[in-house]
């Protein structure tokens, strides 16, 4: 009989605790970008297609999407933000010491920078890898053919292990020219102060395209030579800063999936499709939880857009580059982009 009763007091307990949503409370970073009016974003110091300012200023791009994106969250407006364009060297000091409140920076996630520098990292907003340029005069059509060149690389990324790892590998010897700069790096590779500019596949065809004095003498080497899932980086001790910016990004997969798109997210909100109710904050609570009002994923969708229109707006048949979604496809389209349940 004792037995019974307790079954039927832990039975009430889990009930209770499902009947009652967790109401998160302002946790330091939301708090001081709320006070602040204001939210600080990391970006690159120019990368096309990721983040670059126009001739007005005015910063573009995929990862500047995403700041916005948690601007309009948690703001209300997306346009509040304050860019600090931070080199591959500067970018992990200025998160750690607080000058910026995310890290939205062409950034790969790896065990160390997860584990080891104190850095929490939302879901991939880019599946890319690292790829060559060359320039056409120097006979190269692939990467087996690059023993001894010279390679611009940026200190302190990816890329730069990535390329010592291949030509090792391989046998091969290189000499690294390292820039922290970005314009600087690529202006010494179109100088021909070296042979190849090394860095993500996906950033070349905008140096191609907008550097280079004539594209046409410029190749792209074939192939991508490692992993490197671009995500945005925040500090660690703040969970619930880490949750609202996983579900900013997932609002923008899930947006997609759904079919929920800038141009028609006003009319959608009288979908009768419970995710859609849920996305659009027409039913249930998941903006309390998160500590942001219901309208939250709402203003995303409407300011920024869902990942299809941050995806074509900045690399797909809307820009200039017109790259393939490839692995940034969805999950039921032949990529690996995948929204956790918003439930």
């Amino acid at each position: 009989m004792k037995s019974l009763k307790l079954t039927a007091v832990a039975a009430a307990l889990v009930i209770a605790q499902q009947a009652a949503p967790a109401l998160a409370a302002d946790g330091p970073t939301l708090k001081t970008v709320k006070e602040r009016g204001q939210l600080v974003c990391g970006v690159h110091q120019g990368r096309y297609g990721f983040a670059v300012a126009d001739s007005k200023g005015k910063w573009v791009g995929l990862d500047v999407d995403f700041c916005r994106a948690v601007a309009a969250a948690v703001l209300g407006d997306s346009e509040k933000v304050k860019y600090i364009p931070l080199g591959s060297v500067q970018r992990f000091p200025a998160l750690q010491s607080g000058e910026v409140d995310m890290l939205s920076r062409t950034t790969t996630v790896t065990l160390t920078r997860d584990a080891a520098l104190g850095f929490n990292f939302g879901p991939p907003t880019f599946y890319t890898g690292t790829g060559f340029m060359v320039r056409k005069d120097i006979k190269v059509t692939k990467v087996d053919q690059l023993d001894g060149a010279s390679v611009c690389v940026f200190p302190g990324s990816t890329t730069e292990k990535n390329v010592s790892a291949l030509f090792k590998s391989k046998g091969m010897k290189f000499t690294p020219v390292v820039i922290e700069n970005s314009k600087e790096l690529v202006g010494a590779y179109m100088s021909g102060r070296c042979d190849v500019l090394a860095m993500d596949q996906a950033g070349l065809p905008g140096h191609q395209r907008y550097d280079a004095k004539n594209p046409d003498e410029h190749l792209i080497l074939e192939g991508v030579f490692s992993k490197e899932p671009l995500a945005v980086g925040v500090r660690h001790g703040d969970d619930q800063w880490y949750d609202i910016i996983k579900y900013v990004t997932y609002a923008t997969f899930n947006a997609e999936e759904l079919g929920v798109h800038k141009a028609n997210v006003d009319k959608m909100k009288t979908s009768k499709n419970p995710n859609i109710q849920r996305l659009l904050g027409k039913s249930g609570d998941l903006g309390k939880k998160l500590g942001l009002d219901p309208d939250w994923s709402y203003r995303v969708i409407k300011q920024v857009g869902s990942y299809k229109d941050i995806y074509e707006v900045n690399f797909g048949e809307k820009s200039p580059l017109k790259l393939p979604r490839g692995l940034n496809a969805q999950w039921n389209d032949g990529g690996i982009l995948y929204g956790m349940p918003m439930k």
